[in-house]
């Protein structure tokens, strides 16, 4: 009678035993079957990630600049930058690039300065056909696109506010005294004491002295010679300066002392 009761004990046991490896078994490749879809589901977001990130050219962009060059729509926020002798570069658009129009992506092509454009106008010029451009980057992104007004010249900048979109003999020559505002790059204007404003522009042969306002010390025994650059940075605000003009680009700009 006990060795049959044994008996039926080892059978209940082994068949307890044997169900609850079998339960593990299952459990445990449920588990691996869980991972690797996991692991399969979030690789093509990585990818996608990925890809996003080496389309974006965040850090990894080129930098310079792009003179006399003809842009083109690529893609939403998206161009393509043409220039003599150079590889096509494409690039994108922010909001914080600045888009300057000389009657083809905004403004008047006969103003007096440039004006500054949308992103949508620019989208909408550059679709119609490619627009004459001055591009300006850093890591792929643009900085800064200059439309080149009608009829620069082979071998102008093009820019708004470049001196060398002044006809040779149609602008003005002579001394004014006055305070110097920033109107475009490269374009400024000086007011002379009845308020009347005289616009020009500035090339790498101006030479800019400063006594502190635009640069140097205004303590100082003499004056400094300044970059453009910081003459932009004291003209926005308004800067007192005698300006010499010839043919409407000024030779010298020496800040009020």
């Amino acid at each position: 009678m006990m060795n049959r009761r044994l008996r039926k004990a080892l059978v209940v046991t082994t068949a307890l035993t044997a169900g609850l490896l079998m339960t593990a078994c299952q459990n445990e490749d449920t588990d691996d079957n869980a991972s690797a879809v996991s692991a399969a589901s979030s690789a093509p977001a990585a990818s996608a990630a990925g890809a996003e990130a080496a389309g974006s050219g965040t850090g990894k962009g080129v930098s310079g600049s792009f003179k006399n060059g003809k842009v083109t729509h690529l893609a939403p926020g998206k161009y393509l930058v043409s220039v003599p002798g150079k590889t096509d570069q494409a690039f994108f658009v922010s909001e914080e690039t600045k888009i300057w129009g000389a009657g083809g992506i905004c403004g008047d092509a006969q103003g007096q300065s440039a004006t500054e454009c949308t992103e949508a106008e620019l989208e909408a010029a550059a679709k119609k056909g490619a627009v004459s451009a001055d591009v300006e980057m850093k890591d792929g992104a643009a900085v800064s696109v200059t439309e080149q007004p009608a009829g620069g010249g082979s071998g102008s900048t093009g820019q708004p506010g470049s001196a060398e979109g002044v006809a040779e003999g149609e602008g003005v020559s002579g001394t004014w005294f006055g305070n110097v505002s920033y109107l475009a790059p490269g374009k400024y204007t000086v007011s002379d004491t009845k308020g009347t404003e005289q616009a020009f522009f500035v090339s790498e042969e101006t030479k800019i002295w400063g006594a502190g306002g635009i640069c140097g010390d205004a303590q100082g025994q003499s004056a400094t010679e300044c970059t453009e650059a910081e003459l932009e940075a004291a003209a926005r605000k308004g800067v007192g300066a005698e300006v010499t003009l010839s043919n409407g680009i000024a030779t010298k700009i020496v800040e009020d002392a």
